[in-house]
């Protein structure tokens, strides 16, 4: 199972904010933390916002926080919310139609039940169990966040249309 990098930048969007509880980071801090685009790190705010894991504040002071308690964010329930499709294989989704092995195919099952398993592994993690020793977490982000944006980085703006 391979997770898009919508649903990777979701966690670590909210991983940054359960880092930061006493105050709201900008999307642009946490873009330099980690390196990644701001233009991507805006749309998944706006949608995690509407999902209501996290709340947006405008304005001089603004900035963002979590909606909820890193305890009552399931891992698996934001993987979910975020992955447009959890097939495995065309065979399980329904815009391709069934395979004409579906009614004796092993491999459906197989692939189901891996599925099956990956997800209940997703759910026995919360937001608080991914930020549990935070300190080590927010040193790494302080580091990556002072260095300087390269030639061709997505945060330097260069190369970007």
């Amino acid at each position: 199972m391979r997770l898009t990098v919508y649903t990777d930048f979701s966690l670590r969007m909210l991983m940054y904010l359960a880092l930061h509880p006493e105050r709201r980071p900008t999307i642009a801090e946490i873009a330099s933390s980690y390196g990644i685009s701001r233009h991507h790190l805006q749309k998944v705010a706006y949608e995690l916002g509407a999902a209501g894991y996290i709340t947006t504040t405008r304005g001089k002071n603004g900035g963002l926080s979590l909606a909820r308690s890193p305890r009552d964010i399931g891992l698996g329930e934001v993987v979910t919310s975020t992955e447009p499709d959890m097939a495995l294989a065309p065979c399980f989704d329904r815009l391709n139609g069934p395979c004409v092995l579906t009614p004796a195919c092993r491999l459906r099952q197989a692939l189901g039940e891996a599925r099956a398993a990956f997800q209940q592994a997703l759910d026995a993690y919360t937001l608080a169990d991914l930020t549990e020793d935070p300190e080590p977490l927010r040193q790494l982000l302080a580091l990556a966040g002072r260095q300087p944006a390269a030639a061709g980085d997505p945060r330097s703006g260069e190369g970007q249309v």
